[in-house]
């Protein structure tokens, strides 16, 4: 069976935290359905490249997918003070699937009370919020894996494959990239 994985995007979303893993889990033939937190599927990034969603969030079924994979960027900030997100994130949990948040996102995932024992990472800037983070790249806990920043958006992409797709499969996409 394929693996299925919803990215949600937002005005504002960090572009290479969202094409960098969609790009590596499409290579690993993982279904990827990017969608539109807003009511129009142009979405534009905060260096206002404009990326295309596939659907509109409010028509995604969240129990068909494998994983939900949110990329970091200001816009999260505007997202946070969305309850319908992040009800959808704690809806996500409950169905004791992955998460995976990058950047900034990890907010998100505290807004939505996941991060209260666990173990995480994050950009520097949400230490303030976040002060448990780890400097590390990617820290998987549990059915959560957060990784720091644009500069680890590889490394994120891959891990993402190995979880779905295991490690032989990472690793043919890490050799094929040269990473």
């Amino acid at each position: 069976m394929i693996p299925q994985v919803l990215v949600p995007l937002f005005h504002g979303f960090e572009e290479i935290e969202a094409t960098c893993p969609i790009d590596l889990l499409r290579r690993a033939e993982v279904e990827v359905v990017i969608a539109s937190c807003d009511h129009q599927l142009d979405i534009c990034g905060r260096s206002g490249i404009v990326l295309r969603a596939d659907q509109l969030l409010s028509e995604s079924k969240i129990d068909h997918f494998d994983l939900l994979l949110i990329p970091g960027g200001p816009g999260v900030f505007e997202l946070r003070k969305n309850e319908e997100f992040i009800s959808l994130i704690q809806q996500f949990s409950g169905l004791s699937r992955p998460i995976a948040a990058i950047c900034a996102a990890p907010l998100l995932l505290k807004d939505a009370g996941l991060l209260k024992t666990a173990q995480y990472t994050a950009h520097g800037s949400t230490q303030e919020e976040l002060p448990e983070l780890l400097d590390q790249d990617v820290i998987r806990d549990g059915n959560l894996i957060t990784s720091r920043g644009a500069g680890t958006a590889i490394e994120f992409g891959l891990y993402l494959v190995e979880h779905l797709c295991g490690k032989e499969k990472a690793q043919e996409i890490r050799q094929s990239i040269h990473a």
